[in-house]
């Protein structure tokens, strides 16, 4: 299947098409396609789509409508998922025999044929994982808990006596500054709306490196982000956003403007980066090792000599909400997420604001079309046409 890597570089992101979530994800169920193509996957009886007693990879000559029929078949059947997760994963398979016809590899598009598509389960409308939204009392547990964490550190933080040991005051510094940056992640992805895509690194996407300092006016209450429909645009920074992004940065004492607002903390990456850029900069190994003795963590010693981390990515600020989520002991009620995802924060937001403002409003705020926006929180309309058919009907009753 040697079509993959140039389906991929059309459909990925950045420079020579290397990047983009899409593109990992498809190349992840190509290459499983082309496992069970070849018969490495399936039951014992399953020997691949090629010619019998035949040692070969398979070919275009080998595909037709049968061969997707039956990958649906197992999709839906032999790997044990969700229904929405087959559609999901179809849907890569699909758009590369689609591609495949529009670059002449194939006569037909097989894959959308009407006997291929048949044993796949219905597709119910949902996304995957992409249904949970933080209730208004999940969002303030959630707050109140990081707030009281950042405040309790910050406060021994500062009240630390002159005479205090230096890499003590160090450690206290970096504490304060951990939970204030965690601070400041849960209450923008709790009350912006903004996609935790636009906000932090994507390892798959060059363009996506996570919001800088630069990149936000804590006067004017916007933040510029790289939007999901690929360009820079200015979201809005709502007041309890406000007040833990600038005692945060207070607390990194005014970093570059290009440093990331929320750079990793994670020990490794640090300490390969110091030495690295040190190194760089003509420093001997033998003053690196001393340089990095000095501080408590190689965050503070980046932060003095402006050596700039990376952001946190997407990952990584999932595993701080899983964290954050165990540690307040918030309900989850949810099919497929134990803890508060980030999207959750952003749907959330816009339950708050179809229900108070309406759906152009919210749209607005959410960066996405009013029909979207209708689609997703359809469930509002429908209550609330509910409640008027209860009113009434009420009023029939009371006529008759």
């Amino acid at each position: 299947m040697s079509s993959f890597e140039r389906y991929l570089q059309d459909k990925g992101k950045g420079r020579g098409g290397d990047g983009g979530n899409y593109r990992r994800n498809a190349a992840r169920e190509l290459d499983w396609f082309a496992e069970w193509a070849r018969g490495d996957r399936g039951d014992e009886e399953w020997t691949g789509i090629g010619p019998p007693d035949t040692d070969r990879d398979p070919t275009f000559g080998d595909l037709d409508e049968r061969v997707f029929r039956e990958y649906a078949r197992h999709l839906a059947g032999d790997r044990g998922l969700k229904q929405n997760t087959v559609q999901t994963y179809y849907a890569y398979i699909s758009a590369w025999c689609g591609w495949c016809v529009n670059e002449g590899y194939l006569d037909a598009h097989y894959a959308q044929r009407a006997s291929a598509t048949a044993p796949l389960p219905d597709d119910d409308g949902r996304k995957p994982g992409d249904q949970q939204a933080w209730t208004s009392e999940q969002r303030h547990a959630l707050t109140r808990h990081v707030d009281e964490q950042a405040r309790a550190a910050i406060e021994t933080y500062t009240s630390l006596p002159e005479d205090v040991d230096p890499l003590d005051r160090q450690r206290a510094r970096y504490a304060a500054l951990k939970v204030a940056r965690d601070r400041a992640l849960v209450f923008v992805l709790a009350y912006t709306a903004v996609r935790v895509g636009e906000l932090l690194r994507d390892p798959d996407d060059p363009r996506r490196r996570g919001v800088r300092w630069e990149d936000i006016s804590l006067e004017d209450g916007s933040m510029d982000v790289y939007r999901k429909k690929q360009q820079w645009d200015a979201a809005s920074l709502p007041d309890p956003v406000i007040s833990p992004l600038r005692s945060y940065r207070k607390l990194m004492n005014s970093p570059m403007d290009r440093w990331p607002v929320f750079p990793t903390f994670d020990q490794r990456t640090l300490a390969g980066l110091v030495q690295e850029e040190l190194a760089d900069r003509g420093e001997r190994p033998d003053v690196i090792d001393q340089r990095r003795e000095e501080y408590a963590r190689d965050l503070l010693l980046a932060l003095d000599e402006d050596i700039r981390p990376p952001s946190i990515t997407t990952d990584g600020a999932r595993s701080i909400l899983k964290r954050l989520t165990e540690a307040t002991e918030i309900d989850i009620d949810h099919p497929k997420h134990d803890y508060l995802a980030p999207h959750g924060g952003r749907r959330g937001m816009g339950e708050v604001l179809v229900r108070a403002f309406g759906y152009t409003v919210a749209a607005r705020y959410l960066d996405n079309s009013e029909e979207m926006v209708r689609e997703r929180y359809s469930h509002i309309e429908a209550g609330e046409l509910g409640d008027v058919a209860t009113e009434a009907l009420e009023e029939i009753d009371d006529v008759a």
